[in-house]
């Protein structure tokens, strides 16, 4: 380096710390920002930090819901007509999970 480039960089050295060295920090701000800092680990996540939802899994889930509960008037049609089908009692223990999951997801 240049004899006159490093002179010209120390001199910048020594003016910035003394210049640092003439406005000591007062101890109160140091207080300040250590509490504020040790505020900061203490307080929880923002609200809006919530576990993300799978908005494709639960469009899917809505879908199958619908159809599912598009079978049940017919279900309950043969009902009326004396044939009971086996598996309407599986469809609605099906409706009743896939929209518990559904409201569960979306109330968060």
């Amino acid at each position: 380096m240049n004899l006159s480039l490093r002179a010209t960089l120390l001199i910048c050295a020594l003016a910035s710390s003394a210049h640092a060295q003439s406005h000591p920090i007062p101890p109160g701000v140091r207080q300040a920002d250590q509490a504020e800092a040790q505020n900061e680990k203490n307080m929880p996540p923002p609200a809006n930090a919530r576990a993300k939802v799978d908005l494709a899994k639960l469009s899917q889930e809505a879908d199958e819901l619908a159809h599912i509960a598009q079978t049940i008037p017919s279900d309950v049609a043969s009902i009326q007509k004396g044939m009971f089908p086996r598996d309407v009692i599986q469809k609605l223990k099906q409706i009743e999970k896939i929209s518990k999951h559904l409201r569960n997801q979306l109330g968060r």
